[in-house]
């Protein structure tokens, strides 16, 4: 298990990661989620022992890490660009770390095989980093890391060198080979998708801080505050009477601030909102529509492909309440 005990590292008298306390179960995925410049790389560059700390303590099942040099913390890193050596093949790359720890020739060659087949390159071997796609080379970077076995990955932003539809494709496909291993792995993303794609627990971040962690389902439901469910995805939060009125068409407890996703809306004829169409625009899974709804204002609403939806029109609301959470924060905060 890893475990970080209060930890801090300045730069100067700036504190990137501030008082920061987390633990990583073995076998387990944990994403620090967060904007740039929040700290998240600086943390995992610490756990890798990369960045001093100021205070607090890193340790392994007990086992405090100060002290201990990169080499020796049994830790992988992989960055978002793979880094892979551009002059070795495929199989070359994979054995590097191997090779460097004099591993017996045929052990290399089947550890190789196995590993090319985990991440479904079975056949690559003698190919060239530069022959591959953006993908490819990614999975070529995780079966390096993966080579010795580490007791934990570390992964800076792993997808996003990626286009949007190679980067959901790929996430799936990372989270099956890590769990295959049995792999620890911490990452650090800003894309909340790839977070959820990746991870069985989520830890935001902000300005240094982490200020929510837990399961995933248990984040997605439950963001501490307005800024964390923006980051989160949510698209919009309501506060005060416009709340209590989505709430209550919800068939939910009135709450002073509540987030809504852009689908938390669905055009109802029978629904109990009344809204005027502002915009609509044809995705290829629903119609996006933005509403004017009565004794709330302009929000997000989506309604069925082939709706006949237009600006201008009149349309009844109903609220999903799987795509919305009640924020527990209060008038001032």
């Amino acid at each position: 298990m890893l475990t970080l005990d209060d930890v801090t590292v300045r730069y100067g008298d700036t504190a990137a990661v501030d008082d920061v306390s987390l633990e990583l179960a073995t076998g387990q995925v944990l994403a620090v989620l967060g904007p740039s410049g929040c700290g998240k790389s600086t943390l995992l560059r610490a756990v890798a022992g990369l960045e001093p700390l100021a205070a607090g303590s890193i340790s392994w099942d007990g086992t405090d890490l100060a002290g201990t040099p990169t080499h020796k913390r049994g830790f992988a890193l992989m960055f978002q660009d793979g880094q892979l050596f551009a002059h070795l093949t495929v199989a070359r790359n994979v054995a590097y770390a191997l090779r460097l720890r004099r591993t017996p020739s045929a052990r290399v060659a089947t550890r190789v095989r196995e590993l090319l087949d985990l991440v479904g390159l079975s056949g690559y071997d003698e190919r060239l980093p530069g022959t591959l796609s953006g993908g490819e080379r990614q999975r070529v970077a995780l079966a390096r890391a993966l080579a010795v076995e580490p007791r934990l990955i570390l992964l800076d932003e792993p997808l996003s060198a990626l286009d949007a539809t190679l980067r959901e494709r790929l996430a799936g496909d990372l989270r099956s080979i890590l769990h295959a291993a049995g792999t620890t792995a911490l990452l650090v993303t800003h894309d909340h998708e790839e977070a959820f794609a990746l991870a069985d627990r989520l830890a935001v971040m902000q300005s240094g801080r982490v200020v929510q962690n837990g399961a995933i389902d248990e984040v997605w439901r439950e963001p501490v505050d307005e800024e964390t469910a923006l980051f989160l995805g949510y698209a919009r939060v309501l506060r005060d009477e416009s709340a209590a009125r989505v709430l209550a068409a919800a068939g939910l407890r009135s709450s002073y601030a509540v987030a809504l996703r852009r689908s938390a809306l669905v055009a109802d004829a029978d629904g109990p909102l009344r809204a005027r169409v502002e915009q609509a625009r044809v995705t290829p899974e629903q119609v996006r529509l933005v509403v004017d709804v009565d004794g709330i204002g302009t929000v997000d609403a989506v309604a069925p492909l082939g709706s006949r939806v237009s600006p201008g029109d009149e349309a009844g609301l109903r609220v999903d309440v799987t795509r919305l959470a009640v924020l527990p924060i209060t008038p001032g905060s």
